[in-house]
This record gives C-alpha cells, structure tokens and sequence, in this order.
C-alpha cells in the first residue's frame, strides 16, 4: 500500500499543478489614458478659442494659453492641461505676472453670431476680473472652408 501511494503520489502533484495558473514576473499593462476628447474635439490638439465685440482669441497648445485681444497687450502661460467633468474641460493657468486664465470649454454647438459657421464647443474665458464668452474648436476645423 505504501508503494502504490509513493508512486501515485507524483503523479497527483503533476497533475494539480497543471491545474494552476502560471505565475509570472511581468507586470500587468498600465491603463489607458483617459480620453482627451470633449464634443467630439480632441483636445491634445491645438485648439481656438474665440470671441467678438470685442474680439480676443486663446490660442491652446499643448505647452501654452496665449490669450490676445485687439484692446490688450495679451497673457501668456503655461498648459497646465485640462480638467474633464462630463461635458466640460477647464484649463486654469496664470501668467507670468499671476493674472489668472481660466478657459471654460463646454460639449455645446456656439455660434460666432457674425459667420454661419457653427463650432462644436462653447468658451468662457476669464482673464483676471474680466469674463468673455464665445466659442471654440480644433484648429484645423478652424482652417477648413466653412460649412454651409
């Protein structure tokens, strides 16, 4: 009896560890990215935010807001990146002199008011105490032919 369980007992441990599940030194792959798209705009792009009366831009790069403005000598800072709650991204920065930019996109169609062109995001700017409102979207949208 002893005989038959020291030759079956082998056997048994083979067959339990082929049962298991290998273990290995490699690390589980890192989670995607979270996507960086808002209303269909992918926002690692450059982007443009706009307004008129009066007219002022943010121009929105990967490394910098550069807000300009025909009554102002514009503010330049570095893209902290957006933060993405639901239908909204905010990039909030302050340049070199601490005047706070905050640039609110919103997931909402914006028109212009002076073009027929339609943009896919809705702006906010608030450049220190002042507040602007207007719209926004990927350069390259801005640089195609208007839609009818």
């Amino acid at each position: 009896m002893f005989r038959l369980i020291s030759t079956a007992l082998p056997v048994v441990l083979l067959a339990l560890a082929a049962c298991s599940e290998p273990t290995s030194d490699v690390a589980a792959p890192e989670p995607a990215p979270a996507p960086t798209t808002l209303g269909g705009v992918d926002l690692g792009q450059p982007l443009r935010a706009l307004g008129t009366e009066p007219f002022w831009s943010v121009e929105i790069t990967p490394d910098a807001l550069a807000y300009s403005a025909v009554d102002s000598a514009g503010l330049r800072a570095d893209n902290p990146g957006p933060t993405i709650q639901g239908t909204t991204a905010v990039y909030a920065a302050a340049g070199e002199d601490g005047t706070a930019l905050v640039v609110t996109l919103i997931a909402t169609e914006c028109s212009d008011g002076m073009s027929d062109r339609t943009y896919p995001l809705t702006a906010r700017v608030e450049v220190g105490p002042q507040t602007l409102n207007g719209c926004a979207a990927s350069v390259v949208f801005l640089n195609s032919e208007p839609r009818p």
